[in-house]
């Protein structure tokens, strides 16, 4: 069992920077995939960025060169640096993972509760 609690989240305006952090509750290093996704209201849940247990790292295209992944095994917290924020992307984002050794392969399987994201001037 994994869980994930994640934290960051609030109102920029666009053009603005977050870094949302997920708490991880126990070592995943090497084991399981992880990943930020994000939901509008009334629509479906989107990938945002994924890093998989291999190390690879993958973005949805609309956030690549803005959005950066990263994790701290040591400390067991999974990151979402965001810059240049978009009005469209406010979202409530999601902190998930899943025990698979790369993105795409396999849906993820356990989600924190969420951080709201509000983008607007």
């Amino acid at each position: 069992q994994v869980h994930l609690e994640e934290s960051g989240g609030g109102s920029v305006q666009p053009g603005g920077s977050l870094t949302l952090s997920c708490v991880i509750s126990r070592p995943t290093a090497g084991q399981h995939t992880m990943g930020w996704t994000r939901q509008v209201a009334g629509k479906e849940r989107d990938g945002v960025a994924c890093l998989g247990a291999d190390d690879s790292i993958s973005y949805a295209d609309s956030v690549k060169g803005r959005f950066t992944i990263s994790k701290d095994n040591v400390k067991n917290i999974l990151y979402l640096q965001m810059n240049d924020l978009r009005p469209e992307e406010r979202a409530m984002y999601y902190c998930a993972a899943v025990r698979a050794r790369q993105c795409g392969t396999l849906p993820y399987n356990y989600w924190g509760q969420g951080t709201q994201v509000t983008v607007s001037s």
